[in-house]
């Protein structure tokens, strides 16, 4: 007979699959070989990725501040104000004055560098960290990539550095970088209220990094919906009259036991996770209300939609079984959709950390288990972009949405990542600035994929 668990205490998760997961990476990665780069004599001259590099050196004491100090106070989505003021006021101490509370949201700050009417390119920035634990999905580092990405462009720009020879020619930033910070990635999706308030309207390509423990080129995105489904019932004494009433928490168990079966015929990355909010007061009353909170997750945008129909048909099965009432209740903006990843920009992310000494994993090496969803799909989905993965943790098994990485986040190799990643974003904003043939691969690349998507009637139909 062995040991008597301590049943006060919960079960240590297996750490067999992370080390397995590793040995598939490593795998997978010595047959699929390294991710593609963008060639030498494509996008921004070498001189000015040179020029670009010293600029972001110069800057580098400022990018990993800012990171230290995002990630010293860490914000929830839409109370994000002292990041907010922490990126304004480093962009005005570097000249250049930010408009704050953009598009009706308090901690939405945009700025703009280059010439009216050029081609843009937008960089975006999160800050907002998760209840309890901080910045266990480095926050902080993504804030600093793209913040330091703008002023290293900036500074690059205003230091004029052009030409081959030295000589005047083609200016240093023949377009316009936006730079956008989108609140709420946590907890809502920002980005969609954001877009359909003009945050993309003349914008031609979108970029973001997100903190991870491996530089990954390419991953898994999956889209979401949210959806809360409450549960009507009749109220009775659970002791002398229960057959008098209809239990809306017995609705809740059936539903969730519903989900639980369902899991078995979804497809390999569906995913489908839900918390009980309300479950009735006390335990003598048959609960009158009760109130799922679920979250179902795709890889595809019409996998999700034909996953989040199956999900309702068991809500309202539960409803039908338990001789209760029931609302589905989602919200009147579109949630987050899968990230679409453009391949040519992409290449220039990758040329740009070999620079840096990082070699990212192509797409397929990661398994596709280590998945998770942002409303940057919702961008991806209507203009190019990029969300590549940067390590800011020295073991590839600190996972995301733990202390663990909150402690990652904040250490040296969370500085080295702010630092990097600002330089990557900045080198993939040029080479896609300065090369026209390169713009028109990654449009190509985007239409290839189904071209801009109606996010916002995504679910009328």
């Amino acid at each position: 007979m062995g040991p008597v668990r301590d049943l006060t205490r919960p079960t240590e998760p297996s750490r067999a699959v992370q080390a397995r997961m590793a040995a598939e990476t490593a795998a997978r990665a010595g047959a699929v070989g390294p991710a593609a780069a963008l060639a030498e004599s494509d996008g921004a001259p070498p001189r000015l990725r040179a020029a670009l590099a010293r600029s972001l050196a110069g800057l580098a004491p400022r990018i990993v501040a800012l990171s230290h100090d995002v990630h010293a106070h860490p914000e929830v989505g839409y109370h994000e104000h002292r990041a907010v003021a922490a990126v304004a006021g480093l962009l005005r101490e570097c000249g250049i004055e930010p408009e704050v509370g953009v598009y009706g949201m308090d901690t939405a700050l945009r700025a703009e560098i280059g010439p009216a009417g050029a081609p843009a390119i937008a960089v975006l920035a999160e800050f907002d960290a998760l209840p309890g634990i901080g910045h266990g999905c480095g926050h902080n580092v993504m804030c600093a990539n793209s913040v330091g990405a703008f002023l290293a462009l900036a500074d690059l720009a205003r230091r004029g550095e052009s030409g081959e020879s030295g000589e005047p020619g083609e200016p240093v930033l023949p377009g316009r970088v936006v730079l956008q910070t989108t609140p709420a990635e946590e907890c809502d999706t920002a980005k969609e209220r954001l877009i359909r308030a003009g945050m993309l309207d003349g914008v031609g390509a979108a970029v973001q990094t997100h903190a991870y423990a491996r530089d990954v080129a390419d991953q898994v995105w999956l889209g979401v919906r949210r959806m809360r489904a409450v549960f009507t019932g009749v109220p009775a004494h659970a002791a002398s009259q229960p057959f008098m009433g209809r239990n809306a928490l017995d609705a809740v168990a059936l539903a969730l036991s519903g989900i639980g079966l369902l899991r078995q015929q979804i497809l390999p990355w569906d995913r489908v996770h839900a918390v009980v909010v309300d479950g009735g007061e006390v335990a003598n009353i048959i609960p009158e209300r009760a109130e799922l909170s679920l979250m179902a997750r795709s890889k595809y945008p019409e996998t999700l939609k034909d996953l989040v129909g199956r999900v309702e048909d068991v809500l309202r099965g539960a409803a039908l079984m338990s001789g209760t009432g029931v609302r589905i209740i989602v919200p009147d903006y579109t949630n987050e959709m899968p990230v679409r990843t453009n391949g040519p920009l992409t290449a220039a992310w990758v040329r740009s950390q070999r620079e840096r000494g990082r070699d990212p994993l192509p797409a397929g090496v990661l398994p596709e288990t280590v998945a998770a969803g942002t409303d940057f799909g919702n961008v991806s989905q209507r203009v190019p972009g990029i969300h590549p993965l940067i390590g800011v943790a020295d073991r590839p098994d600190v996972a995301l949405h733990t202390r663990e990485m909150t402690r990652a986040a904040g250490s040296p190799s969370g500085d080295a990542a702010a630092v990097d990643g600002a330089y990557g974003l900045a080198a993939v904003a040029l080479d896609w600035l300065h090369d026209a043939d390169l713009r028109l691969a990654v449009q190509e690349d985007f239409e290839a994929g189904g071209g801009g998507l109606d996010v916002e009637h995504f679910w009328d139909a």
